[in-house]
């Protein structure tokens, strides 16, 4: 991240509680988060540890109680729902989900999906028709695909079209939900194979994942999130290399891949009984 240049992402002191008949439960707590043009930063957090809320925010979904969040040089924090709908249709932020069966309709073609988003821009059917099928060959589809339904593809394809219909507009920041968690070993491969390149073109991506090893080769920094708060943010190198919390170490001994063979169970245990209750 070179100085001067200006944050796709900057996330400033980010508070979200959620109400219920048991009183309010604190799912974010100071959480200051940023994202460069071209850079990939990491969110790794196990199940309950506020990855999506914070996701939901950043595309404002969520009002949080407390801080801002800061898009394009955009202060989003209380922005209208008719304010988020033009900075969608203008394409600055887009969003892959875990499971795009479900985000791609099913009775559009993958043409239509994937050209949908262009023509709401305002682009040319022409142009946006010879646009997606220059953007294939970057997410390995082929051109005899696009006649097909989602319901007619694998699923590696499917997320393979969902990442293209959310880069086929350029957008500034594209948030990415456990995009690989529901692939086999080699469409995962191939996905995260497929993020990595499209950084060249200078789109930021906020990776959210519980698997610190899918994350690991991908990221240019890892910011690790438990129970709300940010424990630890860093190259990823450092973070993988040498983790500076229990809780990192912790996800860090839990990933063969990382480690060669994972953390015995009565490392994990030493390590779990220094996590803050």
């Amino acid at each position: 991240m070179s100085t001067g240049t200006r944050l796709v992402l900057e996330v400033t002191g980010l508070d979200v509680h959620y109400g219920g008949r048991r009183g309010r439960r604190r799912a974010l707590h100071g959480v200051s988060l940023s994202v460069a043009p071209g850079e990939t930063v990491g969110l790794i957090g196990e199940t309950g540890s506020g990855k999506s809320t914070l996701a939901r925010t950043v595309l404002g979904l969520v009002r949080p109680g407390a801080g801002s969040v800061v898009v394009d040089g955009e202060d989003v924090t209380a922005h209208s729902a008719r304010q988020w709908r033009e900075l969608r249709r203008r394409g600055v932020v887009q969003y892959v989900f875990q499971d795009p069966l479900r985000s791609l309709d099913p009775d559009l073609t993958v043409e239509a999906s994937l050209t949908e988003p262009l023509l709401v821009r305002g682009t040319g059917r022409p142009e946006a028709a010879a646009r997606v099928r220059a953007f294939l060959p970057r997410v390995r589809l082929a051109e005899d695909l696009l006649d097909r339904l989602p319901g007619e593809l694998s699923g590696g394809q499917r997320q393979r079209i969902a990442v293209a219909r959310a880069l086929v507009t350029e957008p500034r920041l594209v948030v990415l939900d456990e995009p690989v968690s529901a692939l086999d070993s080699a469409n995962r491969v191939q996905v995260l194979e497929i993020l990595k390149e499209l950084r060249a073109s200078g789109v930021a991506l906020l990776f959210i994942s519980h698997d610190l090893g899918s994350v690991a080769g991908v990221a240019d920094r890892i910011a690790v999130l438990y129970r709300g708060e940010l424990v630890e943010v860093g190259a990823a190198r450092d973070v993988v290399g040498r983790p500076q919390h229990p809780y990192t170490r912790l996800l860090v001994g839990s990933a063969p891949t990382l480690r060669g063979v994972g953390a015995d169970r009565a490392e994990r245990a030493a390590l779990r009984a220094l996590l803050p209750a």
